[in-house]
């Protein structure tokens, strides 16, 4: 049985997630959840988030689920989705200095207000959302069927700067060329959101299905 764990925490688009995972694994076992004994025993975790990164973190601390998010992904196949993705990162610039969970080392920076389409000059707005391109680093397993430059839906105001340039996976241009994508041992995020990506972000969501967490 292919049990995955999305993590309740009171901030995200869970029943979205959820949903989108069960139609793309409808033989799987889908858990909204934040019992760490449920966590424990599913075969992989997704992290999901939207929101502010210090609310995050103060619900996990709440929750007691940061040495657990942790724990899981040392050791199972895990994938964070937008502010699920920061989250795994040192610190974050936002409310003057949020620390994360480290579990991959690198920073969060803000969108600079100055930001300008590199070819036209207009002044870019900030958050960024709406769809964009990434491109992909590499022959990650998770980018399998998904074409080079392949548009998904991004809505966030910040970026997450991994401190291992190895950890890119997939990088986005919106003003600047940001990281979107990062990747260490078993652990796979992205800045944008896969479950409202339309095909290319089910196929992303297939592949966690059956990633076995290697690179």
């Amino acid at each position: 049985m292919n049990t995955i764990a999305v993590i309740d925490y009171g901030m995200g688009n869970l029943r979205s997630v959820a949903k989108a995972l069960e139609f793309v694994a409808p033989e799987a076992t889908v858990v909204v959840t934040r019992q760490a004994e449920r966590i424990r025993a599913a075969d992989r975790i997704l992290f999901p988030g939207v929101g502010a990164l210090r609310d995050c973190m103060a619900e996990l601390e709440r929750l007691n689920l940061p040495d657990l998010l942790r724990e899981a992904a040392a050791s199972k196949p895990f994938m964070g989705i937008c502010l699920g993705m920061q989250a795994l990162l040192d610190h974050s610039e936002e409310n003057e200095g949020t620390p994360g969970l480290g579990i991959i080392p690198g920073q969060v920076r803000h969108f600079d207000a100055t930001l300008c389409d590199r070819e036209t000059g207009e002044r870019l707005k900030i958050p960024h959302m709406g769809w964009n391109q990434v491109r992909q680093s590499g022959d990650h397993p998770m980018w399998h069927g998904i074409e080079q430059d392949s548009r998904f839906y991004f809505v966030h105001s910040y970026y997450v700067e991994p401190a291992q340039q190895a950890c890119r996976v997939g990088t986005t241009q919106y003003g600047v060329e940001f990281t979107s994508v990062i990747s260490a041992g078993n652990v796979f995020a992205a800045q944008f959101h896969p479950e409202k990506s339309q095909q290319a972000g089910l196929a992303l969501l297939r592949n966690f299905v059956s990633w076995d967490g290697s690179q």
